[in-house]
C-alpha cells in the first residue's frame, strides 16, 4: 500500500525512528512533507532513544506516536518497552512500524535470518498486538486493523504494523546528497592499502560490503577482516576487545557515522581504556546509506570533539585523499589511540556485492589470522 495512506489510517502527527530498507517508502515519504522537523519527525540515534522521545512526546501532548523501525532494533527497544511505556509502568500508547528483515521463507542475509524467526514473537512477548502488512494486504483490512488498535491504545498498551518486503511504497522522488567529494570505497582503498597484514574490523552494511570486494579484486586473502555484517553500532566494541588482547598488534576498526551514534557510549570506554594500539576510523557521510540515504546528524556532531572528549589522544578530520593518506601513516606508526574521521560523499556502486563467504567462516578466518600476530 501506499505509505501516505498508513500515514493517514494511523493519524498519528510525530513520527521518530531509524530507517530501513523495508521502510524505505515511509521514509521517502516523511522526509518528503516534513523533512527533519523537531514537531514532526525526528531520526534518533538508535531505537531505544526513539522509543524514550516518543514517550516524551506523549507525556507533553497526549497524542499518540509513531516509532518505526527495522526488525534488527527490536533488541534496542525491549527495555524501554518493558520498563518505561508498558501498561504496568507509565501505560504510554506507541504505534510501531517493523521492517521484516529475514522473513520466514524469503532469502536474506545471515545477520536477519535469526532476528525474522523471532520478530513476530518477541513483539507478542512483550505484549504489543501485531499487524502484518505485505504488497497485497486490502486497505479495509489495514483500516480495521488500526481500529483494533486504537482499543488496545487507550489503555496505554502498543501495537505494531510488520511491514512485508513491497508492503510500502512511495511515488515520490527524494534526493540525498551532500557537499564531499571523497568517494567512500576509494577511501577505504587507501585504508586497506595502509593497514596491510594488520586485523580490520568493519561496520555493517557498504563498508563492509566494499570491504570484501576491495580484497577479492586484490586477489588478498580475507582473513584480515572481520566483517560486522549485523549488530549496528557495535564493531569499534568488537576492535576494542580484540585490541586490548593483542597489545603489539595494530588494530584497525573502520566504521560508519550512523553506527558510531547509535551506540555512541562505546567511545567512552574505548577513550578511557585507550589501547594504543587502535586506530578508529569513521566514515562519515551524514547519511544512513545502506537502507537509502536518510540522514544522520552526524554532520551536525564534531566526531572528533567527542572523541578527544572521550579520552582519544589523536582526533583528526580529512576530506581529501591526501589527507587521508597523511593520517593513515601516521597512525600506523603512532603508539596512542587514534580517531580520524573521514568525509565522503553518499553514493556507491549500482553492482556493488556481498561477501560470498559465511559468517562463521570468516569468524575462523579472522581467528586463525589473529593467532598469527
Amino acid at each position: 500500500m501506499k505509505a501516505e495512506r498508513l500515514f493517514e489510517i494511523i493519524g498519528s502527527e510525530f513520527y521518530t525512528g531509524v530507517p530501513d530498507s523495508r521502510l524505505k517508502g515511509l521514509c521517502n515519504f516523511l522526509m518528503s512533507k516534513y523533512g527533519i522537523d523537531k514537531d514532526h519527525h525526528i531520526i534518533a540515534a538508535n531505537e531505544g532513544n526513539c522509543l524514550a522521545l516518543a514517550a516524551g512526546y506523549h507525556l507533553a501532548t497526549e497524542k499518540i506516536p509513531v516509532v518505526y523501525m527495522q526488525n534488527s532494533g527490536e533488541g534496542n527497544i525491549i527495555n524501554p518497552l518493558a520498563s518505561l511505556v508498558n501498561d504496568r509502568v507509565y501505560a504510554i500508547p506507541v504505534v510501531f512500524i517493523i521492517g521484516w528483515r529475514g522473513e520466514p521463507g524469503l532469502h536474506d542475509e545471515p545477520q536477519h535470518i535469526y532476528q525474522g524467526i523471532v520478530t513476530e514473537k518477541l513483539m507478542r512477548d512483550m505484549d504489543v498486538e501485531t499487524f502484518v502488512i505485505g504488497k497485497d494486504t486490502p486497505e479495509e483490512e489495514v483500516v480495521l486493523a488500526m481500529d483494533s488498535f486504537r482499543t488496545v491504545l487507550s489503555k496505554g498498551k502498543q501495537a505494531a504494523f510488520i511491514i512485508r518486503e513491497g508492503g510500502l511504497s512511495f511515488d515520490g522522488k527524494v534526493d540525498y546528497e551532500n557537499e564531499y567529494t571523497l568517494n567512500r570505497e576509494e577511501a577505504i582503498l587507501h585504508i586497506t592499502s595502509v593497514t596491510g597484514k594488520d586485523p580490520v574490523i568493519s561496520t555493517t552494511g557498504k563498508i563492509s560490503r566494499e570491504l570484501f570486494e576491495i580484497r577479492a579484486a586484490a586477489g588478498a586473502e580475507h582473513g584480515t577482516d572481520f566483517l560486522t555484517v549485523g549488530s549496528m553500532g557495535h564493531c569499534s566494541s568488537i576492535a576494542l576487545g580484540v585490541a586490548l588482547q593483542k597489545p603489539e598488534t595494530k588494530v584497525w576498526c573502520i566504521d560508519g557515522d550512523g553506527a558510531a551514534l547509535m551506540h555512541m557510549g562505546a567511545m567512552a570506554v574505548i577513550g578511557t581504556n585507550a589501547p594504543k594500539n587502535l586506530v578508529h576510523i569513521v566514515i562519515n557521510n551524514g547519511a544512513h546509506e545502506t537502507v537509502g540515504g536518510m540522514p544522520t546528524v552526524a554532520k551536525a556532531v564534531s566526531l572528533t570533539g567527542i572523541a578527544k572528549a572521550c579520552g582519544y589522544k589523536r582526533a583528526v578530520s580529512v576530506s581529501d585523499k591526501e589527507a587521508l593518506d597523511r593520517e593513515l601513516i601516521r597512525a600506523k606508526n603512532a603508539e596512542e589511540l587514534v580517531f580520524i574521521e573521514v568525509k565522503c560523499q553518499i553514493g556507491a556502486r549500482s553492482d556493488l556485492g556481498r561477501p560470498t563467504m559465511t559468517a562463521l567462516e570468516n569468524k575462523r578466518n579472522f581467528m586463525e589470522h589473529l593467532a598469527k600476530c
